[in-house]
């Protein structure tokens, strides 16, 4: 019989007697992994290299009753606990160090209601997942641009993509969710039943349950115009300027991220590879021929280096940097909220656009279109005056330039700040206290910590962007 060293979340360490193990391993369906196992290393590794956490056991779900076997057993001997879906997590909340990892993905079944127009799956699926289950018939729902992202983190973050001007966040688009609460308890939660439940879990992060699966709007979505535009990275300032006074005021069938960068190698040519760039990755929810004129005002602006857009299926959208971004590089990112691009704030993205690894990045998402149509207290996601999501992503293949790329993402995000909005979206931070995130949600936050308080009064779920509760 083994013997299982695990964390209290008061710090202190407990081993669990081997019969207890025994018991609560047979109880379970799915996989069950220690350190004592081959495959550990494996298992407990997740997308961002950079993290090096030892769980004690990872519990690879088959079910929904695997999901509340592991709650119970989590709650009666004060383990901490994570939960791991996509495990695209930057500072690794996927995993807890000595604890119990709650691994769902295994839960992975979809079912698509052409009638209904909607798509329920479960947390254990990726976009890539869900995009080709939709695609299928011609419809999608909003996600985010790496197809191997989960849907449990970016949903319960409030998630932002592709088809955000056109149709809000994904939380935007959630009919309802499947949870099981701390108390092993499993409920539905939707504006009808479990409303305070359901507001929180759009956009309040895995702070209440265990979310079992998600029912998704689904959108007449099929093919999308899109695809890179690059320039020369002396342009930055130029194409900045303009990009910020028209993006906002275009059809919400338009949409665009900004960009700095390194051109990688393939599929790239190769007289551009290594070239530091400023860009537009564009994605058209209308047709080629509508798109015609917003292209080549671009490229009016100043004529692109390069550029490769076209009509494509929305799933060949989604996974387009997949090949870039795979498992397993060192990350470090910090992002905020935009609401106003001031010349002030650009002069600051000038100083660290020359990214320091070919893998680094800088990201600035628009949140504005259909995000604005909804009332900041209507989800917990709490910027809806936002104009842009920003990320500084520290990025290598190289352990060895870590110190680097967080200085990097550290100096640049300090020196924009004071031009954000104050706050960030809680998928884009890293462990940053809890002022960072008391601010994230504003004025929701009262709110969000009764509602924690109810569902979670014992902070059980607190390996998260954690919002403790006030009791």
């Amino acid at each position: 019989m083994k013997t299982v060293k695990t964390a209290l979340m008061n710090g202190e360490k407990q081993v669990l007697d081997g019969e207890e193990f025994e018991t609560f391993k047979n109880q379970i369906r799915g996989k069950v992994v220690t350190s004592q196992d081959e495959n550990y290393n494996e298992a407990r590794t997740i997308y961002n290299g950079m993290i090096d956490k030892q769980p004690a056991l990872i519990v690879y779900c088959s079910n929904v009753a695997d999901v509340i076997t592991c709650v119970d057993f989590a709650r009666e001997h004060n383990l901490m606990t994570a939960i791991r879906g996509g495990g695209h997590n930057g500072p690794g909340l996927a995993l807890a160090n000595d604890g119990l990892v709650i691994d769902l993905s295994e839960m992975n079944g979809i079912r698509v209601n052409t009638e209904e127009q909607t798509v329920r799956a479960e947390a254990g699926c990726t976009w890539g997942d869900v995009d080709h289950a939709t695609n299928q018939f011609g419809m999608a729902t909003v996600s985010g641009i790496i197809s191997t992202t989960g849907i449990a983190g970016l949903t319960l973050g409030g998630g932002h993509g592709y088809l955000t001007r056109k149709y809000g966040l994904t939380v935007d688009n959630l009919i309802e969710a499947d949870v099981v609460l701390a108390d092993g308890s499993f409920v539905t939660a939707n504006e009808e039943h479990h409303s305070d439940l359901f507001w929180a879990l759009r956009g309040g992060g895995g702070n209440f349950g265990v979310v079992t699966s998600f029912k998704y709007k689904l959108h007449p979505v099929n093919n999308v115009v899109a695809g890179p535009m690059f320039w020369p990275i002396d342009q930055t300032e130029k194409m900045m300027r303009w990009y910020r006074d028209w993006l906002p005021e275009l059809p919400k069938d338009v949409y665009a991220f900004f960009l700095t960068a390194e051109v990688p190698g393939d599929p790239f040519p190769p007289e551009i590879h290594g070239r530091k760039v400023c860009g537009l990755m564009w994605c058209f929810t209308s047709s080629e021929e509508d798109a015609k004129p917003y292209l080549e005002t671009a490229r009016n602006i100043e004529k692109p280096l390069f550029e490769h857009i076209g009509a494509m299926p929305y799933p060949a959208l989604q996974s387009m940097f997949d090949g870039l971004y795979p498992p397993g590089l060192q990350w470090y990112w910090k992002g905020d909220f935009v609401r106003e691009l001031t010349d002030e704030a650009i002069s600051e993205h000038l100083r660290f656009a020359e990214v320091p690894t070919s893998h680094s990045t800088m990201h600035l998402y628009p949140i504005n279109g259909a995000v604005h149509e909804t009332a900041t207290d209507e989800t917990a996601w709490s910027y809806r005056d936002a104009n842009w999501s920003m990320v500084i992503a520290g990025v290598t293949d190289d352990p060895a330039d870590n110190e680097k790329i967080t200085d990097w993402s550290r100096d640049y995000w300090e020196a924009i700040h004071p031009h954000s909005a104050g706050a960030a979206y809680i998928n884009f931070m890293m462990e940053e206290g809890e002022d960072r995130i008391h601010a994230t949600y504003g004025d929701n936050y009262e709110r969000l910590q009764k509602i924690k308080s109810e569902y979670d009064p014992d902070n059980l779920f607190r390996v998260n962007q954690n919002i403790k509760p006030n009791n």
